[in-house]
Protein backbone atom coordinates (compact mmCIF):
# COMPACT_ATOMS: atom_id res chain seq x y z
CA UNK A 1 0.00 0.00 0.00
CA UNK A 2 1.29 3.24 -1.28
CA UNK A 3 2.28 6.33 1.38
CA UNK A 4 -0.78 8.36 0.04
CA UNK A 5 -3.13 5.43 0.42
CA UNK A 6 -1.76 5.13 4.04
CA UNK A 7 -2.55 8.75 4.70
CA UNK A 8 -6.19 8.80 3.35
CA UNK A 9 -6.80 6.01 5.78
CA UNK A 10 -6.08 7.52 8.65
CA UNK A 11 -7.80 10.80 7.65
CA UNK A 12 -10.77 8.72 7.23
CA UNK A 13 -10.64 6.71 10.40
CA UNK A 14 -9.91 10.04 11.91
CA UNK A 15 -12.77 11.60 10.75
CA UNK A 16 -14.91 8.99 11.46
CA UNK A 17 -14.03 9.06 15.79
CA UNK A 18 -14.43 13.05 15.34
CA UNK A 19 -17.80 12.84 13.03
CA UNK A 20 -20.38 11.50 15.76
CA UNK A 21 -19.20 14.17 18.61
CA UNK A 22 -18.90 16.93 15.75
CA UNK A 23 -22.27 16.48 14.68
CA UNK A 24 -24.15 15.84 18.50
CA UNK A 25 -26.09 18.99 19.26
CA UNK A 26 -24.01 20.98 21.85
CA UNK A 27 -25.81 20.55 25.59
CA UNK A 28 -27.68 23.36 26.70
CA UNK A 29 -26.60 24.96 29.63
CA UNK A 30 -29.24 25.03 32.75
CA UNK A 31 -30.66 27.99 33.56
CA UNK A 32 -29.77 29.51 36.92
CA UNK A 33 -32.94 28.50 38.56
CA UNK A 34 -33.64 28.97 42.44
CA UNK A 35 -35.64 27.26 45.01
CA UNK A 36 -37.55 28.36 47.85
CA UNK A 37 -36.79 25.31 50.44
CA UNK A 38 -39.74 26.02 51.72
CA UNK A 39 -41.50 23.67 49.12
CA UNK A 40 -39.63 20.78 50.56
CA UNK A 41 -40.73 21.96 54.08
CA UNK A 42 -41.79 18.27 55.32
CA UNK A 43 -38.55 17.12 54.03
CA UNK A 44 -36.27 19.11 54.88
CA UNK A 45 -37.70 19.33 58.74
CA UNK A 46 -36.48 15.89 58.75
CA UNK A 47 -33.16 15.15 56.70
CA UNK A 48 -32.07 18.04 55.39
CA UNK A 49 -29.10 17.17 54.28
CA UNK A 50 -30.43 14.26 51.75
CA UNK A 51 -33.31 17.39 50.54
CA UNK A 52 -30.42 19.75 49.79
CA UNK A 53 -28.13 17.04 48.12
CA UNK A 54 -31.23 16.18 45.61
CA UNK A 55 -31.86 19.24 45.16
CA UNK A 56 -28.89 20.07 43.60
CA UNK A 57 -28.34 16.91 41.67
CA UNK A 58 -31.57 18.26 39.59
CA UNK A 59 -30.03 21.29 38.65
CA UNK A 60 -31.08 24.05 40.71
CA UNK A 61 -28.43 26.78 41.10
CA UNK A 62 -29.04 28.43 44.48
CA UNK A 63 -31.59 27.70 47.03
CA UNK A 64 -33.49 30.48 49.67
CA UNK A 65 -34.12 29.09 52.91
CA UNK A 66 -37.23 29.43 55.12
CA UNK A 67 -35.78 28.03 58.63
CA UNK A 68 -33.72 30.12 60.20
CA UNK A 69 -34.22 30.12 64.08
CA UNK A 70 -32.01 32.02 66.49
CA UNK A 71 -28.76 31.38 64.64
CA UNK A 72 -29.13 28.55 63.14
CA UNK A 73 -30.67 27.44 59.90
CA UNK A 74 -32.50 24.09 59.75
CA UNK A 75 -30.47 23.35 62.97
CA UNK A 76 -27.26 23.95 61.48
CA UNK A 77 -24.93 26.58 61.94
CA UNK A 78 -24.67 29.12 59.09
CA UNK A 79 -21.46 27.69 58.43
CA UNK A 80 -22.42 24.46 58.28
CA UNK A 81 -25.77 25.06 56.00
CA UNK A 82 -23.40 27.14 54.06
CA UNK A 83 -21.01 23.82 53.79
CA UNK A 84 -23.98 21.92 52.74
CA UNK A 85 -25.38 23.59 50.58
CA UNK A 86 -22.29 24.48 48.62
CA UNK A 87 -21.01 20.47 48.71
CA UNK A 88 -24.52 20.09 46.69
CA UNK A 89 -23.22 22.25 43.66
CA UNK A 90 -25.78 25.10 44.77
CA UNK A 91 -24.88 28.46 46.92
CA UNK A 92 -27.59 30.48 49.71
CA UNK A 93 -28.79 33.28 47.62
CA UNK A 94 -31.39 34.88 50.19
CA UNK A 95 -33.88 33.39 53.15
CA UNK A 96 -37.22 33.91 54.29
CA UNK A 97 -37.62 35.30 57.87
CA UNK A 98 -38.46 38.41 60.13
CA UNK A 99 -40.21 39.64 62.82
CA UNK A 100 -43.62 41.37 63.51
CA UNK A 101 -43.03 45.42 63.84
CA UNK A 102 -41.95 45.99 67.69
CA UNK A 103 -43.81 48.86 69.47
CA UNK A 104 -41.52 51.13 71.35
CA UNK A 105 -40.97 49.33 74.23
CA UNK A 106 -39.86 46.13 72.13
CA UNK A 107 -37.94 47.74 68.97
CA UNK A 108 -34.47 47.68 71.13
CA UNK A 109 -34.66 44.22 71.52
CA UNK A 110 -36.14 43.43 67.77
CA UNK A 111 -33.24 45.48 66.13
CA UNK A 112 -30.56 43.32 68.51
CA UNK A 113 -32.66 40.01 67.02
CA UNK A 114 -32.21 41.39 63.34
CA UNK A 115 -28.61 42.21 64.39
CA UNK A 116 -28.02 38.20 65.16
CA UNK A 117 -29.74 37.43 62.05
CA UNK A 118 -27.91 39.49 59.37
CA UNK A 119 -24.69 38.39 60.75
CA UNK A 120 -25.79 34.52 60.36
CA UNK A 121 -27.19 34.95 56.78
CA UNK A 122 -23.64 36.88 56.45
CA UNK A 123 -22.18 33.97 57.52
CA UNK A 124 -24.29 31.54 54.50
CA UNK A 125 -23.11 34.06 51.86
CA UNK A 126 -26.49 35.17 51.49
CA UNK A 127 -27.08 38.73 49.50
CA UNK A 128 -30.76 39.24 50.25
CA UNK A 129 -33.32 38.22 53.34
CA UNK A 130 -37.21 38.75 52.69
CA UNK A 131 -39.22 39.13 55.57
CA UNK A 132 -42.67 37.57 54.29
CA UNK A 133 -45.25 38.74 56.23
CA UNK A 134 -47.15 41.37 58.11
CA UNK A 135 -49.29 40.59 61.16
CA UNK A 136 -52.76 42.57 60.96
CA UNK A 137 -51.00 46.17 62.46
CA UNK A 138 -50.28 46.25 59.06
CA UNK A 139 -54.21 45.52 57.44
CA UNK A 140 -56.07 47.75 60.26
CA UNK A 141 -54.81 51.03 59.18
CA UNK A 142 -52.34 53.35 57.31
CA UNK A 143 -50.96 54.50 60.56
CA UNK A 144 -49.69 50.68 61.07
CA UNK A 145 -48.90 50.13 57.81
CA UNK A 146 -46.40 53.24 57.66
CA UNK A 147 -45.25 51.59 61.29
CA UNK A 148 -44.20 48.42 59.30
CA UNK A 149 -42.65 51.33 56.55
CA UNK A 150 -40.27 52.91 58.95
CA UNK A 151 -39.62 49.15 60.62
CA UNK A 152 -38.70 47.96 57.43
CA UNK A 153 -36.46 51.37 56.46
CA UNK A 154 -34.84 50.97 59.77
CA UNK A 155 -34.23 46.81 59.24
CA UNK A 156 -33.12 47.79 55.78
CA UNK A 157 -30.11 50.11 56.35
CA UNK A 158 -28.86 47.40 58.90
CA UNK A 159 -28.81 44.74 56.35
CA UNK A 160 -27.28 47.30 53.93
CA UNK A 161 -24.19 47.86 56.82
CA UNK A 162 -23.22 44.44 56.58
CA UNK A 163 -23.70 43.89 52.32
CA UNK A 164 -26.76 42.59 52.49
CA UNK A 165 -30.21 44.07 50.62
CA UNK A 166 -33.95 43.54 52.41
CA UNK A 167 -36.86 43.19 50.94
CA UNK A 168 -40.84 42.00 51.62
CA UNK A 169 -42.62 38.96 50.00
CA UNK A 170 -45.80 39.29 49.40
CA UNK A 171 -49.42 37.41 49.37
CA UNK A 172 -53.27 38.58 47.74
CA UNK A 173 -54.06 40.67 50.85
CA UNK A 174 -51.32 43.38 50.13
CA UNK A 175 -53.72 44.39 46.98
CA UNK A 176 -56.50 45.40 49.34
CA UNK A 177 -57.02 48.83 50.32
CA UNK A 178 -57.17 49.94 53.90
CA UNK A 179 -58.53 53.89 53.90
CA UNK A 180 -58.89 54.26 50.44
CA UNK A 181 -54.96 53.44 49.60
CA UNK A 182 -53.70 49.79 48.30
CA UNK A 183 -51.55 48.69 51.24
CA UNK A 184 -48.84 47.36 47.95
CA UNK A 185 -48.65 50.96 46.14
CA UNK A 186 -48.68 52.20 50.07
CA UNK A 187 -45.41 50.32 51.03
CA UNK A 188 -43.89 50.86 47.91
CA UNK A 189 -44.62 54.55 48.10
CA UNK A 190 -43.53 54.97 51.46
CA UNK A 191 -40.31 52.50 52.03
CA UNK A 192 -36.92 53.95 50.87
CA UNK A 193 -36.02 52.00 47.74
CA UNK A 194 -32.54 51.78 48.32
CA UNK A 195 -33.08 50.15 51.62
CA UNK A 196 -36.07 48.17 50.21
CA UNK A 197 -37.00 45.97 47.69
CA UNK A 198 -40.16 43.65 46.64
CA UNK A 199 -39.83 40.15 45.73
CA UNK A 200 -43.08 39.92 43.87
CA UNK A 201 -45.15 36.53 43.93
CA UNK A 202 -46.37 36.11 40.64
CA UNK A 203 -49.16 34.21 41.57
CA UNK A 204 -50.27 35.80 44.32
CA UNK A 205 -50.57 39.30 42.97
CA UNK A 206 -52.82 37.80 40.20
CA UNK A 207 -54.91 35.86 43.23
CA UNK A 208 -54.76 39.30 44.40
CA UNK A 209 -56.66 40.89 41.63
CA UNK A 210 -53.27 42.92 40.21
CA UNK A 211 -50.70 42.73 37.40
CA UNK A 212 -47.68 42.14 37.82
CA UNK A 213 -46.85 44.18 34.27
CA UNK A 214 -48.77 47.34 35.25
CA UNK A 215 -46.52 47.30 38.93
CA UNK A 216 -43.11 47.01 37.13
CA UNK A 217 -44.07 49.83 34.99
CA UNK A 218 -45.50 51.95 37.77
CA UNK A 219 -42.92 51.02 40.51
CA UNK A 220 -39.54 49.94 37.76
CA UNK A 221 -36.67 48.47 39.35
CA UNK A 222 -37.69 47.46 43.15
CA UNK A 223 -39.13 43.89 42.27
CA UNK A 224 -35.37 42.54 42.22
CA UNK A 225 -36.18 39.16 43.56
CA UNK A 226 -39.32 36.78 41.98
CA UNK A 227 -40.89 34.06 43.09
CA UNK A 228 -42.29 31.71 39.89
CA UNK A 229 -45.75 30.03 41.19
CA UNK A 230 -48.44 27.86 39.93
CA UNK A 231 -51.17 26.45 41.83
CA UNK A 232 -49.51 23.56 41.40
CA UNK A 233 -46.35 22.74 39.81
CA UNK A 234 -45.38 25.82 37.53
CA UNK A 235 -46.33 26.52 34.23
CA UNK A 236 -49.05 23.65 34.60
CA UNK A 237 -52.73 25.41 34.67
CA UNK A 238 -52.10 27.19 32.05
CA UNK A 239 -53.70 30.22 33.60
CA UNK A 240 -49.86 32.30 34.62
CA UNK A 241 -48.82 34.14 31.38
CA UNK A 242 -44.99 33.66 32.17
CA UNK A 243 -43.47 34.83 29.16
CA UNK A 244 -45.41 38.05 28.91
CA UNK A 245 -43.88 38.33 32.44
CA UNK A 246 -40.28 37.35 32.03
CA UNK A 247 -40.81 39.21 28.81
CA UNK A 248 -40.69 42.83 31.33
CA UNK A 249 -38.14 41.26 33.46
CA UNK A 250 -35.77 44.15 32.92
CA UNK A 251 -38.68 46.97 33.72
CA UNK A 252 -39.27 45.52 36.99
CA UNK A 253 -35.64 44.88 38.04
CA UNK A 254 -35.40 41.61 38.07
CA UNK A 255 -31.98 39.91 38.79
CA UNK A 256 -33.39 36.43 39.87
CA UNK A 257 -36.24 34.32 39.73
CA UNK A 258 -37.06 31.47 42.51
CA UNK A 259 -39.53 28.43 41.71
CA UNK A 260 -41.62 28.10 44.86
CA UNK A 261 -44.41 25.49 44.92
CA UNK A 262 -47.07 24.77 47.42
CA UNK A 263 -49.31 21.99 46.51
CA UNK A 264 -48.28 18.96 44.23
CA UNK A 265 -49.70 16.75 41.46
CA UNK A 266 -47.33 14.01 42.64
CA UNK A 267 -44.52 14.17 45.27
CA UNK A 268 -43.12 17.50 46.26
CA UNK A 269 -39.93 15.98 44.52
CA UNK A 270 -41.51 15.19 41.27
CA UNK A 271 -43.26 18.62 41.43
CA UNK A 272 -40.25 20.76 41.99
CA UNK A 273 -38.52 18.56 38.91
CA UNK A 274 -41.43 19.24 36.48
CA UNK A 275 -41.32 23.45 37.57
CA UNK A 276 -37.65 23.27 36.94
CA UNK A 277 -37.66 21.81 33.52
CA UNK A 278 -40.55 23.82 32.41
CA UNK A 279 -38.15 26.78 32.96
CA UNK A 280 -35.47 25.89 32.08
CA UNK A 281 -36.56 24.57 28.36
CA UNK A 282 -38.92 27.78 28.04
CA UNK A 283 -37.54 29.76 25.40
CA UNK A 284 -38.21 33.12 27.27
CA UNK A 285 -36.61 32.57 30.21
CA UNK A 286 -32.73 33.51 30.62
Amino acid sequence: MNKIKVNYLLLMLLAASVLPFACKKPVEPQKSIGLQLYSLRDSMSTNPLMTIDTVGKMGYAFVEPAGYYNGTFYGMSPADFKAAVEKSGMYVLSSHTGLPVPDSANWDAAMSWWDTCITAHAQTGAKYIVQPFMDSVGYQSLAGLQRYCDYFNAVGEKCLAQGLRFGYHNHSDEFKPVEGQVIYDYMLQNTDSAKVFFQMDLYWIQEGGASPIEYFNKYPGRFTLWHVKDSLEVGASGKMDFKTIFENATVAGMKHYIIEQEAFTKSPFEGIKQSFDFLNTAEYVK
